[in-house]
C-alpha cells in the first residue's frame, strides 16, 4: 500500500489546514495516495516574522522527523518553506516547499511572475529566499494584501484585494503569471485567474502535485 503525502501547515490555525484541505481535493485521485493534511498546533497562529519562520522551521522538522517512515512525500505548506533543508536531512523521503514549487511551476509557463503577499512585512523574507533559489532575475514584482493569515477567511475583502494587488502585479509590474504567497487563498485561485487572464498558481498545489507525480511513478 502507498504511503500517504504528508502536508504540513506550519500554523496552528485549523481553518488553514482546513482550506488547504479542500483545495487538494482534486489530487486525490482513485488509487492513488491518500493526501494527509496536519496542523502544527504548537506554532504560532500565522507565519509573518522571521521569528515565526525559526519557530515553525524547528517544529516543522520534528513532525517530518516522527513521520519519516510513514510518508511517500512531504509538503511544507507555508509559503517561507520553514526548515526545508534540516527536513530533507531528517528523512529520505522528498521534501517540497510551496515556495519553490510554486516559483518553479510559474517559471515553467512564462518570463517573469509576480507573487501576492499577505503582509508588506513579508516580502524582505520572501526576496531573501528568491534570491537564495537564483530566481530574482525572472521575479516581475511582489505586493502584498495587507492581511493576516486569520483574515484571509474574509472572503469579500481578500478577494478585492487579491484583485486589486493582481492587476498592479500584471499592469504596473508586467508579471505573466501570479504566485499567491500564503497557503490559505487556494479558494480564490479560479476566479482570480478568469478576472485577471493570467495563470495564477496556488503553491501548495503545484508542491502535493509534484510529490503526487513522484509517487505514482515509483509505484507504478
Amino acid at each position: 500500500m502507498t504511503k500517504p503525502i504528508v502536508v504540513i501547515n506550519p500554523n496552528s490555525t485549523e481553518a488553514v489546514t482546513e482550506a488547504m484541505s479542500a483545495a487538494l481535493d482534486p489530487l486525490r485521485l482513485p488509487g492513488g495516495p491518500e493526501i494527509e493534511c496536519l496542523t502544527n498546533a504548537d506554532g504560532p497562529p500565522g507565519i509573518e516574522s522571521q521569528a515565526d519562520v525559526d519557530l515553525a522551521a524547528v517544529q516543522t522538522r520534528d513532525v517530518v522527523a516522527r513521520r519519516a517512515n510513514s510518508a511517500s512525500a512531504f509538503v511544507i505548506a507555508c509559503y517561507s518553506d520553514p526548515g526545508i533543508h534540516a527536513c530533507r536531512e531528517a528523512t529520505e523521503q522528498p521534501v517540497y516547499g510551496i515556495a519553490e514549487s510554486g516559483v518553479l511551476s510559474a517559471m515553467s509557463m512564462v518570463e517573469r511572475f509576480g507573487v501576492v503577499a499577505i503582509l508588506d512585512k513579508s516580502i524582505p523574507r520572501h526576496l531573501r529566499y528568491i534570491r537564495t533559489l537564483g530566481f530574482e532575475s525572472r521575479l516581475a514584482g511582489e505586493r502584498a494584501l495587507g492581511l493576516g493569515v486569520v483574515e484571509l477567511s474574509n472572503e469579500s475583502v481578500t478577494y478585492g484585494r487579491l484583485l486589486e494587488t493582481g492587476r498592479q502585479l500584471r499592469d504596473v509590474d508586467g508579471a505573466q503569471a501570479i504566485v499567491l504567497g500564503c497557503a490559505g487563498m487556494a479558494r480564490y485561485r479560479p476566479s482570480l485567474e478568469d478576472d485577471l487572464g493570467l495563470s495564477v498558481i496556488d503553491p501548495t498545489q503545484a508542491a502535493v502535485s509534484n510529490a503526487l507525480t513522484i509517487s505514482l511513478l515509483k509505484s507504478s
